[in-house]
């Protein structure tokens, strides 16, 4: 398989879908961090509706896609809140603006007044700007560790080369699959 790269600005960027608490799927694009030990870790706070439902239920699937290359990777797993230490690492990461986002906004919660908010928002940028930001209580991430991992390679003739990748206990086994 010949090697592809693409430019785009935010290559980490893939769908999550979990199980929602109402019993409807839910997908958002969120950002991987990074790979560590073979799972894939992702961030945000625990009491959004991503955070819920991953506590809820840990069955979770990732989808990446990269138009210009014509790649995309599938991934189901289960995902495991990360220990603070982590955490920790990952929002001293953030910039300074998201970090002060994580400090005073309930991700996903109705806005009663969006001026007061965007008020609130400069107000803490002011005092904070030269501080150290520390993680928000409740704010933390997921370690997702696969189960099935689907690589497809598009073709326009839509015969795709797709391999699916499946482990069992310690060992994972390949498969080609029809296009």
């Amino acid at each position: 398989m010949e090697t592809k790269r693409t430019s785009v600005s935010i290559p980490s960027a893939c769908c999550l879908s979990s199980f929602g608490l109402n019993g409807y799927p839910n997908a958002r694009v969120v950002s991987l961090k990074e790979i560590i030990e073979d799972t894939f870790i992702i961030t945000g706070p625990l009491a959004s509706r991503k955070g819920k439902e991953l506590l809820n239920n840990p069955k979770v699937s990732l989808v990446f896609w990269w138009t210009e290359t014509g790649r995309q990777v599938r991934i189901q797993g289960e995902a495991t809140q990360i220990d603070d230490e982590l955490a920790n690492i990952y929002f001293k990461e953030r910039n300074k603006e998201s970090q002060i986002v994580s400090q005073i906004s309930k991700q996903g919660e109705p806005i009663e007044d969006l001026k007061s908010f965007l008020e609130l928002f400069e107000e803490k940028s002011k005092k904070l700007h030269q501080r150290e930001i520390l993680r928000p209580e409740g704010w933390s991430g997921f370690s997702i560790t696969p189960k099935r991992i689907e690589f497809l390679d598009f073709k326009e003739s839509r015969l795709h080369h797709r391999e699916l990748f499946e482990r069992r206990e310690e060992t994972w086994s390949s498969t080609f699959l029809q296009p």
